[in-house]
């Protein structure tokens, strides 16, 4: 499956609580995901909030925006990625 990062921008700051109630926001953004294909594997958050890095897994770019219209997030950005770390070589 094709793996794809996606730039967002929040204006007023990214605002999720460490709580129950920022698990039920992330739980949706998942089941939305789901219904097209879609995995969010993990996020990058800036230290001012502004901006947040995904990494996701889906069939294509478009699945990728479609999901986030689904959640109700904003996309600036979909560039799909693959792996590069020190340890390519072992």
């Amino acid at each position: 499956m094709p793996r794809y990062m996606v730039e967002r921008r929040f204006p007023d700051g990214l605002a999720i609580p460490a709580d129950s109630e920022g698990a039920a926001v992330c739980s949706a953004v998942v089941n939305h995901n789901s219904d097209v294909a879609v995995t969010w594997i993990h996020s990058y958050v800036s230290d001012d909030k502004l901006k947040t890095f995904c990494i996701y897994d889906g069939p294509n770019a478009e699945s990728i925006r479609k999901a986030a219209d689904r959640a109700g997030l904003p996309v600036e950005h979909i560039t799909r990625v693959s792996v590069l770390d020190p340890y390519f070589a072992y």
